[in-house]
């Protein structure tokens, strides 16, 4: 039953802070390790996909967001969750790049490195460019609620809307299995 699951990092995993620069700032959201752990637990790979515009805007540095990522490595490894990769563009929104959510490039370049097609990822975040990286991916997409994800439904459509990872688990569960029966 395996899947790839693209996951936004800020506000879907660790709390949402305007521009993260600083590790000691990375704090996992509540139930996002255990949501993580119920899609290992599937046999899916996990990805992280993250627009750092920071960098691009000269606010940090991609150093900081590597210090980031790492912290983030470290925490959810202390929970029992290895990470398969980890990926972030540092484009600003106004420079034409193809990683940028909601293009797909990092969403490709997750499928190629990872072995898997998009039509058996899943993109988790909470903003409708996570939603979008989904739909032009050809995978399917669940908002969360957290981070920016209330006030975001109203301006996408996702295939689920969860009020947490661990929700969003179980839907990909639930998916994965009639996915199976199909075949």
């Amino acid at each position: 039953m395996s899947a790839l699951i693209l996951l936004d990092r800020d506000g879907t995993l660790i709390k949402e802070k305007n521009y993260l620069s600083d590790p000691d700032e990375v704090e996992l959201l509540p139930g996002a390790a255990q949501g993580l752990l119920r899609l290992k637990s599937l046999g899916c790979k996990l990805a992280v996909v993250s627009n750092q515009s920071g960098v691009g805007r000269g606010f940090f540095t991609p150093e900081d967001v590597a210090r980031c990522n790492a912290r983030l490595a470290e925490l959810l490894a202390a929970e029992g969750v290895e990470l398969d990769a980890v990926y972030f563009c540092p484009h600003g929104p106004d420079e034409a790049c193809e990683c940028r959510k909601p293009s797909p490039g990092m969403g490709w370049q997750a499928c190629k490195d990872l072995g898997l097609p998009p039509e058996k990822t899943f993109v988790i975040g909470d903003k409708p460019c996570d939603v979008d990286l989904g739909t032009r991916l050809g995978a399917r997409s669940v908002l969360v609620s957290t981070g920016y994800g209330a006030e975001s439904l109203a301006a996408c459509r996702p295939d689920f809307a969860s009020s947490d990872l661990m929700e969003a688990a179980d839907w990909i569960a639930v998916q994965l299995k009639a996915d199976a029966r199909k075949k």
